[in-house]
């Protein structure tokens, strides 16, 4: 009878240890409150000078799939407990270096992106904020032929930025 006792009052103990590290912590470093159940990420038009047609899709459901896959929040259209959104606001592409020649020997795609984030549950964790990202690629190669894999390669930077920001605490 004393063993059983003992059985039972040590799985209390230790669903009580489970049940009160639940909901602050996660594999992703996501640091989210429990009570921070939904999530809606508004779409980012393309408002930089130079517009490039796919842009403004590939980062929004970038972000999107980030949220996706690292958190258990529900995805909804609008008033999320999170709420993302913003715009495009700069798409260059400039000359880094150059030959003797004066030729660019190296080129830079740069993407800047602002973001207004709500956490509605702790405001104090909302934020305003550029974010930008660029990625280099050699002159001898046209813009239109690696284009579409920089995108995502910055993208993918601009959104571990931005999901770093809003919920690693980093």
């Amino acid at each position: 009878m004393k063993g059983k006792f003992f059985d039972i009052l040590l799985l209390l103990v230790l669903l009580a240890l489970i049940y009160s590290c639940r909901g602050g912590y996660s594999f992703t470093g996501a640091d989210i409150s429990a009570d921070i159940k939904t999530i809606s990420i508004s779409y980012f038009p393309n408002r930089a000078t130079l517009v490039q047609p796919n842009l403004s899709n590939v980062f929004t459901e970038t972000l999107k799939d980030r949220f996706n896959s690292q958190t258990n929040l529900e995805m909804v259209r609008s008033d999320g407990d999170l709420m993302f959104e913003g715009e495009i606001v700069n798409y260059t592409v400039s000359a880094q270096a150059f030959t003797g020649n004066e030729t660019a020997a190296l080129n830079r795609l740069t993407i800047t992106v602002k973001v207004k984030f709500t956490n509605t549950k702790e405001p104090q964790k909302s934020f305003e904020a550029n974010f930008t990202r660029y990625a280099d690629f050699v002159s001898t190669v046209s813009l239109s032929a690696v284009e579409e894999e920089l995108i995502r390669q910055i993208c993918d930077e601009l959104v571990t930025d931005i999901f770093n920001r809003a919920v690693a605490n980093w």
